[in-house]
Order: C-alpha cells, then sequence, then structure tokens
C-alpha cells in the first residue's frame, strides 16, 4: 500500500503541474493539426504530453507508458503501464470553452492502481488508489444516491468517426432524454467520469474511447463506489469501446435503455 500511496502522490502532483502548463498558454496555442475531419491536436498537447513523459521516465525508466499523442514506449517486459491523456477535451481547449484536464493513470499487471484527473481552470484534482477511496482536493468523495432515471442527470460524448457509431449514440441520447431529468456533452471524457464519482452527475455513457481517455476517470469512479461495465454489462477495462459509469443505482436501467430493453428494477 505504501508504494501504491507513493504513485498516488507522484501523479497528482505530475497532474497539477501539468494543468498548470495548460492553463499558462491558454490563448497562445501556435499550431492546429487534424487527427480527422473534427478530431484536433495542437502543439501544446504535444508539449504538456512531453512534460509528462519526461517526469515518468526519469522517475521509473523501467516502466511501459501509453500516451495518446506518442503511443507505446518503454520497456516491452514491465508489468507497470502509465495510460496518459496531456489534454482531455482538446476542442473545448482550442474554442476557449473551459471544459479539460489532464489524465494520468497507472495499471500494474492489468488492474488500475492510481489515478488523477485535474481541472487546472477550477483548481479541482480528482484523485484515487486502489482500495483507499477517492477524493476531489483530498476531500472523500461518493456517488450520488439518486435512485431514479426521470431524476438523473446524464453525460455523454460521440466519436470523432462520423459514421454507424455516431448515429447509434445520437439514437441513444434521444432515448436518455426522453427517461432522464437531463443529458449533457461537456467534451471531456475523464472529467464527465469524475463528475459521476463526485455526484454531480449520475451515469455517463460513451462510446469508442480510448484507454487514456478513461484509465483515470474508472479508477475514481470505482473508488467513489461507482459501477462501471460495456455496454453487455461485462466488467470493463480501459481497453473497451464502450463505457458505462453509473452510481450502481442506475446502472440496470441505463443499460436495459443501451439494449433497448424496458427498465423495472429499483436501487436497492
Amino acid at each position: 500500500m505504501k508504494k501504491i500511496n507513493e504513485y498516488k502522490g507522484f501523479i497528482e502532483n505530475l497532474a497539477k503541474d501539468a494543468g498548470i502548463f495548460l492553463k499558462q498558454r491558454i490563448g497562445k496555442i501556435e499550431k492546429v493539426s487534424y487527427k480527422g475531419r473534427i478530431n484536433l491536436v495542437t502543439d501544446v498537447d504535444n508539449k504538456c504530453e512531453c512534460l509528462i513523459l519526461k517526469r515518468i521516465k526519469k522517475a521509473y525508466p523501467d516502466h511501459r507508458i501509453l500516451s495518446e499523442e506518442s503511443g507505446r514506449s518503454g520497456a516491452n517486459k514491465s508489468g507497470y503501464l502509465w495510460l496518459i491523456d496531456p489534454l482531455d477535451g482538446t476542442t473545448n481547449y482550442v474554442h476557449g470553452f473551459n471544459f479539460f484536464c489532464v489524465s494520468i493513470a497507472l495499471m500494474k499487471d492489468d488492474v488500475l492502481i492510481a489515478g488523477a484527473v485535474y481541472d487546472p481552470m477550477r483548481d479541482e484534482l480528482f484523485s484515487a488508489a486502489k482500495d483507499a477511496g477517492a477524493f476531489l482536493n483530498r476531500k472523500r468523495i461518493k456517488v450520488s444516491g439518486v435512485s431514479k432515471l426521470d431524476k438523473a442527470l446524464l453525460t455523454t460524448g460521440f466519436p470523432y468517426r462520423l459514421g454507424k457509431a455516431m448515429q447509434q449514440n445520437i439514437n441513444n441520447f434521444i432515448k436518455f432524454m426522453m427517461k432522464s431529468q437531463a443529458v449533457r456533452r461537456p467534451g471531456s471524457a475523464a472529467l464527465d467520469l469524475c463528475y459521476v464519482a463526485s455526484g454531480r452527475f449520475d451515469g455517463f455513457w460513451e462510446m469508442e474511447l480510448h484507454p487514456w481517455d478513461t484509465a483515470a476517470g474508472v479508477l475514481i469512479v470505482k473508488e467513489a463506489g461507482g459501477e462501471i461495465s460495456n455496454f453487455k454489462n461485462e466488467l470493463y477495462t480501459p481497453f473497451m469501446n464502450q463505457i458505462l459509469a453509473t452510481n450502481k443505482c442506475l446502472h440496470k436501467k441505463m443499460l436495459d435503455i443501451l439494449k433497448n430493453k424496458p427498465h423495472k428494477t429499483q436501487c436497492g
């Protein structure tokens, strides 16, 4: 446990430093490129990622790394894997919509053991270590107790590829709009997950995400008492392309809607 706490502290400090870097460079983007028709990447993404990678490689040179812009690096045989998104919410960042974050997580032998998500504009640091609870600025957080879907505030996101998955999630969005109190689409999966963990949102679903998008947030939701699966209700890993994260009470009800089934169960 001492080692996990060491990792958690390292990740928290690194996420905050990277987030401060992002905040200092708002309005100073020098280059915007496209990885797809609507999928942006900036010079700030790349510079922030370099900052993170440099610190990890210096502290833990034998670990593997999977990061959004640089891909895989490090020792192939290591049981440790870092999952890094230097700027989750790049489109928001480019347009001056202040809903973005840094997300950093660590897995050991395919199990998430520590993670942090930092929102520099609100100075909110969400973090967790395995079996040690979830925290917002070092205060423990937990998921909401909302048990009725028509009282729930939900959130989602849409894939960058304009194809079948996009249309499928538009259909899901409409279904949840009809069943819930409201649905939001802020544009950062990592923060969406943290908002579920802290009770601000009651449920989140999305498709075609990447491991670096969800890894830290998934651990934070779990440690806050939430439930995570794919749309088939299989145990979720960050390498799946569908995610449903809820306060547990709503999990079956949201699964039923994603599967086009009626929901009858109650929390408890």
